[in-house]
């Protein structure tokens, strides 16, 4: 189903069966992540990248053009996460370590369209998918000549509310510019706020950017769960 239909005018609710709680989606969700860890499991790291050559090509191919068109220009869009339970510290220091580790199954289990994710001769590589494009870019630091950006951002919070944040430069294996990342984290009492902002060319669709304020959501709310089950 498209984001554009609609489904039928039809209900169905489930009133006995199955032990423990949870709904039909929940199960399905369930069923659909242990799927799709079997078959990253079973193809291995380089056999999803071979399997998805001609798709990264192209997504490439996509980035590439919105790039050259806007010609330095970028649109943001930002999501919000309010977080209960753990700290903005607690969370960041699990990211630290599971992109610093040789496993990549933590990271690549936040979300179904992550295919691969980890240092090589480069940088962070990030294997993923933007809007409807399979996309393989890498991501630099915060601090960095190049991050001089982010220091102008509009999207820029108060330092004193969100003292702990992070930038990024996107961008192709050929150095081309493809997109920015600001993440900021702010501590409240019960927990922290996370404000996720992601810059894409602006030739690119709004439909890409759209896409990928969800992308941030569902990854960073398992990244969160998962950091949170790490302090048990």
């Amino acid at each position: 189903m498209t984001d554009d239909q609609t489904s039928p005018a039809v209900t169905v609710t489930l009133e006995s069966g199955p032990a423990g709680s949870g709904s039909i989606d929940d199960f399905e969700l369930f069923y659909a992540r242990r799927a799709l860890d079997r078959f990253r499991i079973r193809l291995g790291r380089e056999g999803v990248l071979d399997l998805l050559a001609a798709d990264i090509e192209e997504g490439n191919a996509f980035l590439r053009d919105c790039a050259r068109a806007s010609d330095g220009a970028f649109t943001a869009g930002t999501t919000v996460l309010a977080v209960g339970g753990l700290t903005s510290a607690a969370f960041l220091t699990w990211m630290d370590a599971a992109f610093a580790g040789k496993d990549e199954r933590p990271l690549l289990a936040a979300h179904p369209e992550h295919y691969a994710m980890g240092a090589d001769g480069i940088g962070a590589r990030v294997v993923e998918n933007i809007g409807p494009h399979v996309c393989s870019f890498y991501m630099g630091g915060w601090g960095t000549a190049a991050m001089a950006w982010a220091e102008d951002a509009a999207e820029l919070l108060p330092e004193s509310e969100f003292p702990r944040k992070m930038s990024s430069n996107l961008f192709l294996e050929d150095g081309t510019v493809v997109g920015r990342a600001l993440i900021q984290f702010g501590d409240t009492a019960d927990g922290f706020t996370a404000n996720l902002t992601v810059y894409f060319p602006t030739s690119c669709p709004q439909d890409v950017l759209d896409h990928h304020l969800r992308h941030y959501a569902v990854e960073f709310r398992n990244w969160i769960v998962a950091a949170a089950a790490a302090q048990v």
